[in-house]
């Protein structure tokens, strides 16, 4: 939905299952418009899609995407983002590090993403930008094991930084590709990113890199700079000064948690086989001591077991519950991204709630999958309407919705 200074909200559907274009199209039909009539009713109404690479390549068939613009109009939707970070299989099945393959060294990434930009051509309605977000250029044991790769990184990026620059020109519609730093990837903090970044610049000449820049930037979620023990105004400023484009913010929140016997034994209920969730030790006196790529060898390790550090996990929670004791969320981070937005509403104009865990949440976070997008809606557009980046009337709408 469009809120003031010209935001979108949207929640991202890769909380939804779906790897072709009918199992996508089909949760679309099934919980989105579900959730639409209940926040958004007689109001034009954003979609935040996923597109794994199978459903891209279906949906690019000619009848499959005039079919797609049809049903978004009978329905009065627009899709102002997608994304484009899990290039394969994302539910259902072990997942882990292969989220981040093909990574950006890879032609299969970026003729994946040079698509998903052609078809949300297709998708934006007039006078709206396009998103996509991506993945951090690679993995890092990968790029650590290889620093080769980071020159077909840069080369892959130029490319399609070129390909984003093309379509913005000559369409007029305002394009750019999210790289979203995440922990245990080539870039995971925003030192790492903008470090990352002026090296990109440094392989192109200051003309194009700047041009380059304008279609390339940053997707911050919270989740993941949380993890990292940054603070959100610290972090987006830095972004801020080093010149790079805020492209999206995800809205959403990790779980926190002292390494203490209750807190590693409680910890058991969130080892799953999915997904990687990494885990960054923090020390009581500050800064970060540890890191581990997934829970499992975090809990494994006595060494992390000082029950003074605090542990932030890359799990992502609902945003409208606390996951209760011994546990607790990063909220606190998204509501200081969105006081920094509140202070630089030009910044950025897309906003992503993004909760893909549903399917894995311990059963008593877990509300049936509408429901708990109805009361994010109502979190977020409460925590926005108290910053005046969304109707107060439409906040409370929401609010008596999904509480009603």
């Amino acid at each position: 939905m469009k809120l003031n200074h010209g935001l979108h909200l949207a929640y991202c559907t890769n909380v939804h299952r779906g790897e072709t274009w009918s199992e996508t199209f089909g949760t679309l039909e099934r919980h989105t418009l579900a959730v639409r009539r209940r926040v958004a009713m007689g109001e034009r109404y954003a979609i935040g899609l996923r597109l794994g690479q199978r459903a891209a390549e279906e949906l690019s068939q000619p009848s499959a995407l005039t079919a797609f613009r049809a049903w978004l109009d009978r329905h009065d939707c627009y899709v102002f983002t997608i994304n484009g970070f899990p290039y394969g299989n994302f539910h259902g099945t072990r997942v882990k590090e292969l989220a981040y393959a093909p990574d950006w060294s890879t032609p299969e990434r970026l003729t994946y993403s040079k698509r998903l930009f052609d078809l949300i051509l297709h998708l934006v309605s007039p006078g709206v930008g396009g998103s996509v977000s991506t993945v951090p250029a690679s993995f890092k044991p990968w790029t650590d094991r290889d620093p080769a790769r980071l020159a077909a990184i840069f080369s892959n990026l130029t490319d399609c930084a070129r390909h984003i620059a093309e379509l913005s020109d000559r369409t007029g519609h305002d394009l750019h590709l999210g790289l979203e730093p995440e922990p245990c990837c080539t870039f995971e903090t925003t030192e790492e990113t903008v470090a990352f970044f002026d090296a990109w610049r440094a392989h192109e000449p200051a003309v194009e890199a700047e041009r380059l820049l304008r279609r390339v930037g940053v997707n911050y979620d919270c989740c993941h700079l949380a993890v990292e023990f940054e603070s959100p105004a610290e972090a987006l400023d830095r972004l801020a000064r080093a010149g790079l484009r805020l492209s999206k913010l995800h809205v959403s929140s990790a779980l926190r948690v002292r390494p203490d016997a209750v807190g590693r034994a409680a910890l058991a209920a969130f080892v799953e086989p999915v997904y990687l969730h990494q885990v960054v030790v923090g020390q009581e006196r500050g800064g970060v001591r540890r890191r581990f790529v997934d829970l499992p060898e975090a809990l494994a390790d006595s060494e992390a077991s000082r029950p003074a550090d605090e542990w932030r996990v890359h799990f992502h929670l609902p945003l409208h519950a606390a996951p209760g004791a011994p546990f607790a969320d990063t909220r606190d981070h998204v509501l200081g991204a969105l006081d920094w937005l509140q202070a630089n509403p030009a910044a950025c104009s897309h906003l992503e709630m993004e909760t893909y865990t549903w399917e894995v949440l311990p059963p008593a976070l877990r509300l049936g999958i509408e429901d708990q997008l109805v009361r994010e809606y109502a979190w977020t557009l409460e925590a926005l309407a108290q910053r005046g980046l969304a109707d107060p009337a439409l906040a409370a709408r929401v609010g008596a919705e999904a509480h009603g």
